[in-house]
């Protein structure tokens, strides 16, 4: 039998890694900053084409590359960062891997042009699928443009797993806003299709933050910094009234490097704790500065997750820091203004002064004294008495099922079905009995047993009907806002908001551009059915909704539909009456899909009277 295992060409293994660097062309955009960055250049150029799809160009003013290193960039594991394992834990630069240059060249047409403050003359290099095309000396600017083509051209599944155009250049926005954040002494300039997004000059932390965001964050942030020995924190945080129901503006850089933490973020969502509404975040620009050999950044090929050495004394550091941050802008609650809240101790009683606390305590106590009386099952009075051992847990079951028996007492009787038949509604009884469940589902008795509804989901089925409805009728009334209000939004936001603003008119939102501010429009009417819902908060939930919909090869007008839908929906957590119940199942069972969501996620489940009774066996 012949030898099964074989070494992989150096082409399939570059794809294989391309897998894990280049997941889409917001990697490759990441991974050209990063190297742009490094290069030392302060002046740096995106341009993007179809998302990045077909065009991903970067052009930066750093050092150049000779042409020994122009060619030799596109190995794998070729890099001038490292030369031994010990510098991985002394690591400054961006990259370090010696991996991108050469994932991307292997599932793209890559054209390089690079020269060096000192040589007359560049180098260009052109690759196509890990296959080396040329190299030709050029004429070129000092520094290096990199211009990659048909992204994924040769792996056609992977570009078919691509997200809409919308979605990945929102991913691509999102790593030049991380990139362009940590280094505001670069000036950064973003085209896309032909149109500017983003021009930055060099500029101080808080101004690059307003010119990536908007205006309205200038009166938004709070300034932060802490020293110690482990680490040293700058930065700002947002104001706690202005925290927003999405998680959009978090930020933490390490060392100049963008990473993602939970822990670290609960440390800060903790400090804000009973300072804004639940489901609601804050916004944060915070910046570490650690000895690198602290820190592990080598566990992840994207580099964005990072093992600290100290995490929970850090962890302890950084909730510390933001609550004293809060505090000294006068942002926490305080009673006495002269004095830090909770460190006065107060004065140390003399020994004299010290007393043994009493407790009354009666032995003759019975707390099922007064509950025998009401729990009328005579069984659930045996067990009372035959386990007097576990009185707490006991008298706590009780105590909940005669609040919960109360509470059914005084609740109006269901209702019967009046709109739709039996076989519409999966055989329901001629006296529909609906409950919520934990608020969250409806459960209503059926003739084969139980049917439970996500409620949340069912609203958004039957809104998202209604919202395509009225979009391709066109005929949905608005009611004028008596005080218009103005949304304030980031140029992402405000260009998708641009592009959605023929069918917003079509639903009966009416909105002009405001005069007060950049990237800002002033709500002036919303549809008529809408009047008692907050047009802000609406439409940032719609836009939050829409950007995080990765439906493919759909129309512009079915994501909005269902984006609105999923914003308007009942969430867990309200509290239903029958009558309101009722209502939800009979408009949901007069939709086309009342079993799914537009998405796909199931809406109905059934427990039929068989499967009840095995519980019993």
């Amino acid at each position: 039998m012949p030898d099964i295992i074989h070494l992989l060409s150096d082409a399939v293994a570059n794809q294989i890694a391309a897998g894990e660097v280049i997941q889409r062309p917001a990697s490759a955009v990441k991974e050209l900053l990063e190297n742009a960055v490094d290069s030392g250049a302060d002046e740096i150029k995106l341009i993007i084409k179809d998302a990045g799809r077909s065009l991903i160009q970067l052009i930066d003013n750093g050092c150049g590359m000779s042409e020994t290193d122009a060619r030799l960039c596109f190995e794998r594991h070729a890099t001038s960062k490292i030369n031994a394992a010990s510098d991985l834990f002394a690591i400054r630069t961006m990259g370090f891997r010696g991996e991108a240059l050469a994932s991307i060249a292997s599932i793209a047409q890559v054209e390089m042009k690079s020269r060096r403050h000192e040589d007359e003359l560049g180098t260009q290099i052109s690759i196509e699928g890990t296959q080396f095309k040329s190299q030709i000396p050029c004429s070129s600017p000092t520094g290096t443009t990199f211009t990659v083509k048909n992204l994924f051209f040769n792996t056609p599944a992977r570009r078919n797993f691509l997200k809409s155009e919308i979605s990945e250049f929102n991913h691509i926005l999102d790593e030049f806003n991380r990139v362009a954040l940590v280094n505001k002494d670069i000036q950064f300039l973003f085209i896309n299709n032909n149109k500017e997004v983003c021009h930055l000059p060099k500029s101080r932390l808080k101004e690059r933050i307003i010119n990536l965001f908007g205006n309205h964050f200038n009166e938004k942030l709070v300034s932060i910094e802490q020293e110690t020995d482990l680490i040293k924190i700058t930065g700002f945080i947002g104001k706690p009234e202005f925290a927003k129901k999405r998680r959009g503006d978090q930020y933490f850089f390490v060392n100049g490097r963008f990473i993602r933490h939970p822990y670290f973020h609960h440390a800060i969502d903790s400090a804000y704790k009973e300072l804004i509404p639940d489901l609601h975040f804050p916004t944060y620009f915070i910046f570490f500065q650690v000895d690198p050999a602290s820190i592990d950044v080598n566990i992840h090929p994207t580099k964005t997750e990072v093992k600290f050495l100290e995490e929970k004394v850090l962890y302890s550091i950084i909730h510390s820091t933001v609550r004293l941050s809060l505090g000294k802008f006068n942002l926490t609650p305080s009673f006495d203004f002269d004095t830090e809240p909770g460190l006065n101790l107060g004065s140390r009683p003399s020994p004299g002064e010290i007393k043994q606390p009493q407790i009354a305590v009666n032995p003759e106590f019975n707390p099922f004294h007064k509950l025998k009386t009401q729990a009328s099952d005579p069984l659930l009075n045996n067990r009372i008495r035959s386990n007097q051992a576990n009185w707490a847990k006991l008298y706590s079951e009780v105590r909940e099922h005669l609040d919960e028996t109360s509470v059914a007492s005084t609740m109006p009787e269901p209702s019967p079905v009046e709109a739709a038949s039996e076989e519409q509604l999966l055989g329901f009884d001629e006296q529909r009995r609906v409950y919520q469940l934990k608020n969250k589902y409806i459960v209503a008795t059926i003739k084969s047993g139980l049917m439970l509804i996500d409620q949340q989901r069912a609203h958004e089925r039957i809104l998202y009907e209604k919202m395509l409805q009225t979009l391709d009728n066109k005929n949905n009334n608005s009611q004028q806002e008596l005080f218009p209000q103005e949304i304030i939004l980031s140029k992402q936001d405000y260009a998708l908001m641009t592009e959605m603003k023929e069918n917003l008119l079509n639903l009966g939102f009416v909105f002009e551009n405001s005069i007060y501010h950049d990237n800002s429009y002033m709500i002036t009417g919303v549809p008529a059915d809408l009047t008692e819902v907050n047009p802000v908060g609406m439409i940032e939930e719609l836009l939050e909704n829409y950007k995080n919909n990765d439906w493919k090869d759909i129309s512009k007008k079915t994501r909005l539909a269902f984006a609105l839908a999923k914003s308007l929906a009942v969430k867990p957590g309200k509290l239903m009456q029958p009558e309101e119940m009722n209502n939800l199942i009979d408009s949901l069972f007069s939709t086309v899909v009342p079993e799914q969501t537009p998405d796909n996620k199931k809406i109905i489940t059934i427990i039929t009277m068989d499967e009840i009774q095995d519980r019993f066996k």
